[in-house]
């Protein structure tokens, strides 16, 4: 009798939770490749995509002129239900995350920094929210 080989990517065994979080994944890369569309379509450079460091994770570093900008990207059903979604937890680590980007690019510390979030829903336009938060760095 031979058994059914189990791939990392197999579902098979009802590993649903796995199927949901690559799910989850493919929605988010795809939300973030529309926001970087977007922010290029404005006039920004984007110069990194999912920068991730110990203490946290930003979606799109991007500039345009002297502004730096530390975007969050945000995909649900809703736009409204994606701009919830931006926890103060969440902004927490992005700043951190951001701090981390500025000691290992020491020449953007004199840029501005904002942060940003765009929220992606299906079937609308990404909303783009300039200053979506602040804080005191």
């Amino acid at each position: 009798m031979t058994r059914p080989i189990k791939t990392r990517n197999s579902t098979a065994g009802g590993n649903g939770a796995e199927a949901g979080r690559q799910a989850a994944f493919r929605l988010g890369l795809s939300a973030e490749s529309r926001a970087a569309a977007l922010l290029l379509a404005k006039g920004y450079r984007v110069v990194a995509r999912r920068y991730r460091t110990h203490v946290g994770e930003v979606d799109i570093v991007a500039r345009r002129g002297n502004v730096l900008v530390f975007v969050e990207v945000k995909a649900r059903e809703r736009l409204d239900d994606a701009a919830e979604a931006v926890t103060e937890r969440q902004q927490r680590r992005i700043i951190a995350a951001a701090e981390a980007w500025l000691a290992a690019n020491p020449n953007d510390v004199s840029q501005n920094i904002r942060f940003d979030a765009i929220l992606v829903a299906p079937r609308r336009w990404p909303r783009h929210i300039q200053a979506a938060f602040e804080t005191t760095m």
